[in-house]
């Protein structure tokens, strides 16, 4: 017993099993239905024929008995008036042949039927049906059986509706058809066709039918059971497969990938899951790469720290000058490492989705200017010539003007560093597009350039293009990283333009108030 509970429940467990199990259910379903509908419908339809056939064999045995006669039912035929002794009438496959029936010439008030009673009737038919008719009464008159002759039939329900005037059919308990049919000479009662039929042809060809149906039921559900086995197999393939790689990678295994061999929701999903893998083991990859990256710009400054220490301990800072020197450089670089953490800082705020920014009217050109201003010193150094370029007439943005400073002070800075003495560097400011729904600025150089298969990478944390590159010089390659995500913070963006030996653009947009 434990041991079929545990099959079960693997069974059930199973996205394959449950599969397979739909598809089979969904099936046999659908096939019960429509058994059952197709079914009905034939016996619906046999029952149908047999209730026109039995009218039929009444209107030809009324107009043939009792001439002038209409026969009331659904089916009716146009009535034929006879009134021959011998008389025969013809539907399709039906017959009836009487004799010795020659009707008194009576007045058209007199309905009396007891003309019938020594009438001789044969009926012929593919099926066998038994004629009863019957006067205005109830009263058997002819019975093609030749029992019931007299016998008083008004408190039969289907003859009490039919002496009323309408017609009546019933199927008894689905072995025998009875049809009641009113028969009037000139719109009054004559009498009644009450005919009976035995209903075992039809159910033995209703049985025969289930017992077909049974089989292909039989045969079908096996075959069916194959087919949703073998399509819940291909179905439940990448979902497995989506199963083992999503285990491996919650081992550590951040590089695994599944096949995509579809285009559907379960190809989309393979694909996804690829896409979320790669980006996991890249985010993975650059956690290692960033502190391994921070690791190494702490340790150079701290080990520069250390040695000045111990050579001021180790009687340095006796000597004055070589003291005063030694202390600007340590507090040099205790700035620098400030300004690190500070950096690491602010991008941790960015990742953690935790940047705020206070977004207003801001005159781009203004604060340029003055970002501008700020860098004069180093431009007259190096003979830099370092202005703002503004087109006329420019909207305010909606920016940070605090955070949009520090992104113009990275860019200069970078430009600064990068331009040869005698160069020129220029901050462009425009609008994009005609709807003036950004502004665009630009931050030109003539420096070295920046090839092109490096250009790509650039914004990364800590990939500097020259990493032999003095750091006081090249930094640590978190500026333009930290710009970035300042200018997108803003609802902006930002990219570079350069090629190698014809300096560098680096340039965002911002939105307008407009």
């Amino acid at each position: 017993m434990r041991r079929f509970r545990f099959a079960r429940l693997r069974l059930t467990r199973s996205i394959r099993a449950r599969l397979a199990l739909s598809h089979l259910a969904v099936i046999a379903v659908a096939m019960l239905l429509s058994g059952f509908a197709l079914l009905s419908s034939i016996d619906r339809y046999f029952t149908q024929a047999m209730e026109r056939n039995l009218v039929a064999q009444a209107q030809i045995t009324a107009q043939t008995l009792i001439p002038g006669s209409v026969a009331i039912g659904p089916f009716n035929e146009a009535a034929v008036v006879t009134s021959n002794t011998v008389r025969q009438q013809r539907v399709d496959n039906l017959y009836l042949q009487t004799e010795n029936v020659a009707p008194p010439l009576l007045p058209a008030d007199d309905l009396d039927l007891t003309y019938l009673t020594d009438a001789s009737l044969k009926l012929g038919a593919a099926l066998d049906t038994r004629v009863r008719l019957l006067d205005a009464v109830g009263v058997v008159l002819v019975d093609s059986a030749g029992t019931d002759q007299g016998t008083d039939l008004s408190s039969d329900p289907l003859v009490a509706q039919a002496l009323q005037g309408r017609y009546a059919h019933q199927s008894e308990g689905q072995r025998e058809m009875h049809v009641a049919v009113p028969v009037t000479v000139e719109r009054r009662l004559a009498g009644v066709v009450y005919l009976s039929q035995p209903l075992r042809d039809v159910l033995a060809v209703l049985s025969d039918l289930r017992l077909r149906w049974a089989l292909s039921m039989a045969i079908a559900l096996p075959l069916a059971a194959l087919a949703s086995l073998l399509l819940s197999r291909a179905i439940a393939r990448p979902v497995q497969q989506l199963t083992a790689a999503a285990g491996a990678v919650a081992r550590g295994q951040l590089d695994r990938q599944v096949p995509v061999r579809s285009q559907d929701e379960l190809g989309r999903l393979s694909a996804a899951f690829n896409d979320m893998t790669a980006r996991l083991h890249a985010a993975r990859q650059t956690e290692v790469d960033l502190i391994a990256n921070v690791s190494h710009e702490l340790r150079t400054p701290l080990t520069s720290l250390k040695g000045l220490v111990e050579t001021l301990r180790d009687g340095a800072v006796d000597d004055a000058r070589v003291r005063d020197r030694f202390l600007e450089t340590i507090e040099g670089e205790t700035d620098r490492l400030i300004g690190l953490v500070n950096d690491l800082l602010l991008l941790s705020r960015v990742d953690s989705d935790a940047l705020s920014v206070r977004c207003g009217p801001v005159d781009l050109a203004e604060l340029a200017a003055s970002v501008v201003d700020q860098f004069a010193f180093q431009a007259d150094a190096q003979r830099l010539d370092l202005h703002v370029d503004a087109a006329p007439a420019l909207p305010l943005a909606w920016a940070d003007p605090d955070r949009t400073t520090q992104v113009l002070l990275n860019l200069l800075d970078n430009a600064v560093k990068y331009s040869p003495p005698g160069g020129t560097i220029v901050v462009e400011i425009g609008s994009p597009d005609r709807e003036r729904s950004c502004l665009r600025i630009a931050v030109r150089d003539e420096g070295p350039g920046i090839p092109a298969d490096l250009l790509p990478r650039l914004g990364e944390r800590f990939f500097r293009v020259d990493k032999a590159r003095a750091r006081p010089q090249g930094g640590v390659g978190l500026g333009l990283a930290i710009a970035r995500a300042l200018v997108e913070a803003q609802g902006g963006r930002l990219w570079l333009e350069s090629r190698e030996g014809h300096g560098t653009s680096a340039i965002f947009t911002l939105p307008t108030t407009d």
